[in-house]
């Protein structure tokens, strides 16, 4: 995410038309509101959906059930903590518990100084060196409380 700009309906409905006649048009746009703004503004949901003539319903869905994609604006550093089977099995509800203390946020949240979003994910691909993370576009396997804190620490708590 780089060089996002606040949120402008025109330059929407320009990312709605540019990409409107593609098949399954629904996701290319979704990626490019979220490259444009860093997030899928909430306003945009109904214009996609009467362009696109789905529901808002449709739109949401789809909006909310990508982890990659967000309905509000990320802090600058994103710790992605997987929650799936196989990071659950190896003890990442723990070092979620833990990160949303030392945070004061929940999953889903952003610190109110707008440093750090925590967010929740099914599946970072790291099953084998269970539980996993993300920050940024770097993935750490074996998390411990050691690597957590390094994790906070360099994010900027």
């Amino acid at each position: 995410m780089t060089n996002v700009e606040p949120w402008n309906e025109t330059q929407a409905r320009a990312i709605i038309e540019a990409h409107a006649a593609l098949d399954g048009a629904l996701l290319p746009i979704l990626h490019a509101m979220n490259d444009q703004f860093g997030y899928v503004p909430r306003d945009a949901i109904p214009l996609i959906a009467d362009m696109l003539n789905l529901s808002r319903a449709e739109v949401h869905g789809v909006a909310t059930f990508y982890h990659d994609f967000r309905t509000e604006p990320a802090g600058r550093s994103v710790i992605k903590i997987c929650r799936a089977e196989a990071c659950q099995a190896m003890g990442c509800e723990p070092l979620v518990a833990r990160a949303e203390s030392q945070l004061g946020i929940s999953c889903g949240e952003t610190t109110p100084d707008g440093r750090i979003s925590l967010q929740a994910v099914y599946c970072l691909g790291l099953c084998a060196t269970a539980p996993a993370a993300m920050i940024e576009d770097r993935v750490v396997g074996r998390l411990t409380d050691e690597k957590l804190e390094h994790l906070l620490l360099e994010s900027g708590r």
